[in-house]
């Protein structure tokens, strides 16, 4: 194909990735990467480096709004910032020093683990249970905006959270999936917050850890501008329409859609890996 024609196909891919990631808080890099690498033949590390790009767009374009109306808990996401950024760089230095066969590998199964994990049933929170004392502490409880009006929520498991986040970030600047896939199990099993306040947390959170990494892999050059900009693009327009349908969506509904398309990107990066097909 030409190069009009690729970019254009970029272009679609990107913006129903961008879609997805808003809805779910993945981010879009979950399906962007694998997507670039598996259907279009682009090199594992060139497409981390426009994915991790457009992960900052898919945060700029989804986040502003949720903010807005409420759904994502700022303080958290500041609070759990710390240990991704740091982790980030840390992914970043290690990737350029991995093979991409063994990162697809990787990939795959964090994603597989990932996609488990969303649809398995959480144990229901004891009603005697005392609050997190670091949650009391930092303020972090809150409430999200449903149809019959403000839901308040308690956050627990602080400590668990923020240790997970940490992964998250390496992950992030190892594979350039902006760990939304990590970062909402954490919130969501970990620190037991409702879904839809973990997507959209995660959405808030993802455009700074990916920045932290995006730097490393500039500096790299894997990087290339002629097909990070259409990804970009795609991932900002889809990220925007996502956002607007969040509020009517169905959590139970969001959850098997991140595990079914988590799933089948899970298998096709593994047996790709193991092949040496990437």
């Amino acid at each position: 194909m030409n190069v009009l024609e690729f970019t254009t196909l970029v272009g679609i891919v990107s913006a129903a990735a961008g879609f997805l990631g808003a809805l779910t808080g993945l981010g879009g890099g979950v399906v962007i990467t694998p997507a670039l690498v598996l259907l279009l033949g682009v090199d594992l590390h060139y497409a981390i480096g426009a994915t991790l790009v457009s992960v900052i767009a898919t945060s700029s374009g989804a986040a502003s709004a949720y903010v807005r109306e409420g759904f994502s808990n700022i303080r958290i996401g500041m609070f759990l910032e710390i240990a991704t950024t740091v982790g980030a760089v840390c992914g970043a230095h290690a990737a350029a020093k991995i093979s991409p066969g063994a990162l697809g590998i990787v990939f795959g199964v964090v994603l597989m683990y990932s996609s488990w994990l969303s649809i398995r049933r959480r144990p229901a929170p004891h009603p005697d249970a005392p609050p997190d004392p670091l949650a009391t502490r930092l303020r972090l409880d809150g409430a999200y905006p449903t149809p019959q009006g403000l839901k308040p929520y308690k956050v627990s498991g602080v400590k668990t959270g923020f240790s997970l986040m940490f992964v998250a970030g390496t992950l992030s600047g190892l594979l350039g999936i902006g760990s939304g896939a990590v970062k909402v199990i954490a919130m969501d099993q970990a620190m037991r917050l409702p879904f839809k306040v973990s997507t959209t947390t995660s959405n808030f959170m993802i455009g700074v850890t990916a920045a932290a990494s995006a730097g490393v892999y500039w500096s790299r050059g894997y990087i290339d501008p002629g097909l990070t900009m259409p990804v970009v693009l795609g991932v900002l327009a889809g990220s925007v329409l996502g956002a607007r349908q969040l509020a009517e969506a169905s959590s139970r509904i969001l959850r098997w859609v991140f595990a079914a398309v988590v799933g089948a990107l899970a298998i096709e990066m593994i047996y790709n890996g193991l092949t040496g097909k990437l």
